[in-house]
């Protein structure tokens, strides 16, 4: 489904008296609602990517010009350099989320035993919201990221001690 296609959907959802919109094809998954980011997940692709909220409830991005980055880019993971810690990284550039709004609770805590895909933060590029999802399972030792501050491409955001 090409970027055109699903902002021309969301803007008949918002038009309509629709709440949501839920479209399935062969490799592709959107689900589109009301006052609530619309997540886009390409099975094909490891990591869901949100469209562009429908309702001004999303979180403000921080000033930033962020480049162009792609949704298909993959998690990147490499050992800590202490112990047997894991890195997760960013898989693009953007400015990082650690919940979905701003009413909402933390994706994740310190202190939090994860499971391989589980939401750990959001990363906005380009008005996309981009779920970032764990590709371990352990406990979240230490979040080296404040929330709503900018990110690199493959920069460090979690410490793991894998499971």
């Amino acid at each position: 489904m090409e970027l055109k296609e699903i902002q021309s959907l969301i803007k008949l959802v918002s038009s309509s008296g629709v709440d949501e919109v839920a479209l399935e094809k062969k490799d592709f998954k959107i689900r589109i609602r009301k006052n609530a980011p619309a997540v886009v997940q390409a099975h094909s692709a490891p990591q869901p990517v949100a469209a562009a909220p429908v309702a001004p409830s999303a979180p403000a991005p921080a000033p930033s010009s962020p480049a162009p980055a792609t949704s298909d880019s993959p998690k990147a993971e490499a050992p800590a350099a202490s112990g047997n810690l894991i890195e997760i990284k960013s898989p693009m550039i953007g400015t990082f989320y650690r919940k979905s709004a701003p009413d909402k609770p933390n994706f994740v805590e310190v202190g939090d035993t994860i499971e391989k895909g589980k939401v750990l933060c959001i990363i906005e590029a380009m008005k996309l919201f981009n779920e970032i999802e764990s590709e371990v399972s352990g406990k979240i030792v230490k979040v080296l990221v404040d929330d709503s501050e900018p990110v690199e491409y493959d920069q460090p955001l979690f410490l793991v001690e894998p499971a």
